[in-house]
């Protein structure tokens, strides 16, 4: 399983092409013609001609392609991805109960999670992804066989087994609160030695974890200082099916905070966040609590238009996911151009005091953006994790010259993995010449 060659890794070598990155979320740099440098899987920066100490590093010369780092997916439920494109006429809580949760529960059989998780890792693969926030189902074993395929991938990832003990099918329901504790301890200590891929704690949300569970989930995060990733004001429905289920929470995300699940000294990301009010705002923003904004599964759930403009202007920290199933398509290039898309939308209909996106910020939240919850991620400045993808736009033919900006932006518009000719994680070469 995987590419052969991942562990072949050469500490010091230039990439050449049109290279471009972001250094804020309104600064996009572009460099034509020019090297972008890794040495022991760290960027040593962008050059438009070498200087003489770098020189005797062998050199990539892919041309006139285009460069740029890894991008990242901040939310995507890899046991979704055989139904993807199903169910799109449906809302959220229909789309879980008809589509959702009979394809999870599959995963008990290890033969099908097998067949399953070696497409969605050979697929995500030849994405132009290279690092991931994923849930799995609440089955250990299919989870810790999707960590071994992405470990062998190359793939950079944070990986959950899902938590859930109420309001879904028997199952997919944990025994009690207690075996669920001993199995994703157990889950945990048998995935520590992975080194590209590592756990997050997942309660999958708050209508399917009970209180005590969360309590215990809370003791689990302690004890092992896990990350931590669910969703969060996703529906409408779902935030008043929250508000009976948990009357003494101030708000949705309240109900993860009383157990320490909600930042805070504890990396977490929360997908979403369509329909956050202002003190969950707040709350998010002071706790430096991650957004996954997940347009197209927005729109396709009928869930809403997150307030994305809004949520940049206080400050909060964000990225983009997929989350397949509710998306269609591991591309984040899909991802960039419906977060423009929705917003735009948003504008006209909804509230023309903030404006649309724009091309140089959904490129910075599909890479530095949502890199930042894995680190010094998502940019070629010079310190920043080596992560690369080259992208040969050449059968994107056009009859005018293009800038390799204009290039860029065609990308984000009609782009696929067909497109994604290298890649580099962390400095390995993973796939491609």
């Amino acid at each position: 399983m995987g590419n052969q060659n991942i562990y072949n890794y050469e500490e010091k070598y230039s990439l050449k092409g049109n290279i471009c990155y972001s250094k804020t979320i309104t600064e996009l740099c572009i460099a034509p013609d020019s090297y972008v440098i890794c040495e022991n899987g760290i960027c040593l920066g962008v050059y438009r001609e070498l200087p003489e100490s770098l020189r005797e590093f062998p050199c990539y010369d892919y041309k006139d392609s285009l460069i740029i780092p890894g991008l990242v997916d901040l939310h995507v439920h890899a046991p979704q991805y055989p139904f993807r494109g199903l169910g799109m006429d449906e809302e959220l809580i229909e789309w879980l109960n008809v589509h959702t949760f009979p394809e999870e529960a599959k995963y008990a059989d290890i033969t099908y999670a097998e067949k399953a998780y070696d497409i969605f890792t050979g697929d995500l693969l030849g994405s132009a992804a290279t690092r991931a926030c994923i849930f799995g189902t609440i089955h250990r074993q299919a989870t810790l066989l999707l960590m071994e395929k992405l470990e062998r991938s190359g793939i950079k990832a944070y990986v959950g087994k899902v938590n859930m003990d109420r309001n879904s099918p028997e199952n997919l329901r944990e025994r009690d609160v207690e075996s669920a504790g001993k199995d994703t301890e157990k889950w945990i200590e048998q995935s520590l030695g992975f080194q590209h891929v590592k756990p997050i704690l997942t309660p999958r949300f708050i209508p399917a974890c009970s209180d005590e569970l969360m309590r215990r989930l809370s003791d689990i995060q302690k004890k092992y200082e896990l990350p931590v990733q669910s969703h969060l004001s996703e529906n409408l429905g779902e935030i008043q099916w929250v508000r009976e289920l948990c009357p003494d929470a101030a708000f949705y995300g309240d109900a993860y905070d009383r157990y320490g699940m909600f930042g805070g000294g504890y990396p977490t990301v929360m997908a979403h966040c369509v329909h956050s009010e202002e003190a969950e705002i707040e709350v998010m923003k002071r706790n430096q609590v991650f957004i996954a904004h997940c347009p197209e599964s927005n729109a396709n759930l009928s869930s809403g238009i997150a307030p994305v403009r809004s949520y940049l202007e206080n400050g909060l920290q964000m990225g983009l996911g997929s989350d397949v199933a509710g998306g269609t398509s591991l591309s984040m290039f899909h991802a960039m151009a419906m977060a423009v898309q929705c917003s735009k939308l948003r504008w006209r209909l909804v509230d023309s005091s903030l404006a649309p996106l724009n091309i140089e910020e959904v490129f910075y939240l599909a890479s530095k953006g949502g890199g930042a919850f894995f680190g010094k991620v998502g940019s070629f400045e010079r310190g920043y994790e080596f992560d690369a993808v080259v992208l040969d736009d050449s059968t994107l033919r056009h009859p005018q010259k293009l800038s390799v900006r204009e290039r860029l932006e065609r990308m984000i518009y009609l782009g696929d993995d067909r497109h994604v000719s290298a890649k580099y994680i962390g400095g390995r070469k993973v796939m491609g010449l």
